[in-house]
């Protein structure tokens, strides 16, 4: 029986990608915690629920080697947030599918970490897990994370938009707009890129 694959830790020009660490837990903790980072979501995290979601995402990469992995500062060595590519499995149109997010700490938002750590997952997805395409998704109003997402060269169609099925029916927030990036996308951009 094959064993699991070793997790993938992935460099950048500023940044490191890698595996959770006990040490991560608590600016997790404080990320998940500030209502402005957590703005387009339902309500900021308790720590049991941040703790969890940490393990769940720890649990994803020890499976299969990638998922949303812990951003680290080359600089300092300091822990800025979540970045990477997981499965998403929730009944949706598109589902089962592979999303990319991310999710840092205010100090380092507007620095060019988010896209920076974003092109490094979907060149792994694509060059590496020869992924045929790489979701995300978001609510209409979180137009930081939508302005990312077409950086990143996504497009939305917006018969693609859906409703959220982990928020209750009627919330707000239960409705969200969906991107699409597939991977001759993906490659033609590249190129173009030299």
């Amino acid at each position: 029986m094959a064993g699991r694959p070793q997790p993938r830790r992935l460099v950048t020009q500023r940044l490191i990608l890698r595996p959770w660490q006990e040490a991560d837990r608590a600016p997790f903790r404080a990320l998940n915690g500030d209502p402005e980072v957590m703005e387009h979501f339902p309500q900021p995290l308790s720590a049991e629920r941040s703790d969890a979601i940490m393990d769940a995402w720890q649990a994803h990469v020890a499976e299969h080697g990638w998922g949303f992995w812990a951003v680290e500062r080359t600089l300092d060595g300091a822990f800025i947030g979540a970045v990477g590519i997981a499965t998403a499995t929730f009944p949706a149109h598109f589902t089962p599918a592979v999303e990319i997010g991310w999710r840092l700490l205010k100090p380092y938002w507007r620095k060019g970490y988010t896209l920076e750590a974003a092109r490094e997952s979907l060149r792994f997805g694509f060059e590496e897990l020869r992924l045929p395409e790489i979701v995300a998704f978001t609510l209409p109003a979180n137009l930081p994370s939508r302005g990312v997402m077409e950086r990143l060269g996504m497009s939305r169609d917006p018969a693609d938009d859906f409703e959220h099925p982990s928020v209750e029916a009627g919330h707000p927030m239960r409705h969200h707009v969906l991107y699409r990036l597939r991977a001759a996308a993906w490659r033609r951009q590249a190129a173009a890129a030299g």
